[in-house]
């Protein structure tokens, strides 16, 4: 028989979590930008622990090329149901420590014992609902993605069921009328649509991105992986572009960012996690933010 991949059984060195073979893995080409001079299309998927694990990067990568850059997300549908059964993977509770050692690699809280306490049966129910978000308002679609995924990593809260989905879509402030009407009907199809593009693409992990520039040329990068990666596939595709200045103080990144991890912190401010981890404690003992602590890190919010 054939191996089969287990998406939930994320490669730590690659930094991607990888989906079973696509019937069709040759890619197409990335449709042209839009307004901004270069677009970054973004594969990933709301429980994905490595899309988790590139936040702090892709934030960093919003506030330097925000001027030109325009980001397109898609689901990719990691986990339709648990019919995987390789790489020690075969049922939710065997996720637990992969989670835990996840998290202890990227530096960002995951606590795996969601799959101990309320398991997930599968991501698709999650990424139809941002779908549905995105119907209404790219930025609060953006804004529900994020509290999804503070949900499930940090809160252990299974973000597959319609009622954990709903306060998602309530705290980022969608129409709840529309959202559910959507829900069960156009958001279906356009994740289908992504799924079909992912699968014309050759996508076969998450994060998968692809950078493309005015005339077409395009740039891909697989997994997670340090900053300056990401930096140089844009200045191969714009070789004189400048990343632009930013908030690098506590005040300034908590006017940007509602919450933030320690290593988001860091990433943004260019200070260690050390030294990020001492600011924010000072500035929460001084009653300037507040924390959430879960089991493997906590979670700053303004």
């Amino acid at each position: 028989m054939e191996k089969k991949t287990n998406p939930m059984l994320c490669d730590i060195e690659t930094g991607l979590c990888e989906v079973p073979s696509q019937q069709n893995d040759r890619p197409t080409e990335v449709n042209n930008v839009g307004k901004k001079p270069l677009k970054m299309l973004y594969f990933t998927d709301p429980i994905c622990s490595s899309c988790w694990g590139i936040e702090p990067q892709l934030r960093r990568l919003k506030l330097a090329y925000g001027y030109v850059l325009h980001v397109e997300y898609r689901m990719g549908g990691l986990l339709p149901d648990w019919s995987y059964n390789s790489g020690g993977i075969s049922k939710p509770s065997d996720v637990a420590h992969h989670w835990d050692e996840v998290s202890l690699h990227y530096n960002m809280p995951i606590d795996g014992d969601v799959w101990l306490e309320d398991p997930l049966d599968s991501s698709y129910p999650p990424s139809i609902a941002f779908k549905a978000a995105q119907l209404q308002d790219e930025k609060k679609a953006l804004m529900m993605l994020r509290i999804m995924r503070e949900m499930v990593f940090l809160k252990k809260m299974n973000i597959a069921k319609r009622d954990i989905i709903l306060q998602a879509a309530a705290l980022a402030d969608l129409d709840l009328t529309k959202f559910e009407a959507d829900l069960d009907n156009e958001a279906q199809r356009a994740f289908q649509e992504d799924l079909a593009l992912a699968r014309s693409m050759g996508v076969r992990g998450f994060p998968t991105i692809f950078f493309t520039n005015a005339t077409g040329d395009t740039e891909k990068a697989y997994g997670t992986k340090p900053y300056e990666v990401y930096k140089m596939a844009i200045k191969k595709l714009i070789p004189n572009i400048k990343e632009q200045d930013h908030a690098e103080d506590l005040k300034g990144l908590f006017g940007l960012f509602k919450t933030m991890t320690t290593c988001e912190f860091a990433e943004l401010s260019g200070t260690t996690i050390e030294e990020s981890d001492q600011l924010l404690q000072q500035a929460h003992n001084d009653g300037h933010i507040q924390v959430y602590h879960s089991k493997n890190g906590p979670l700053w919010s303004r």
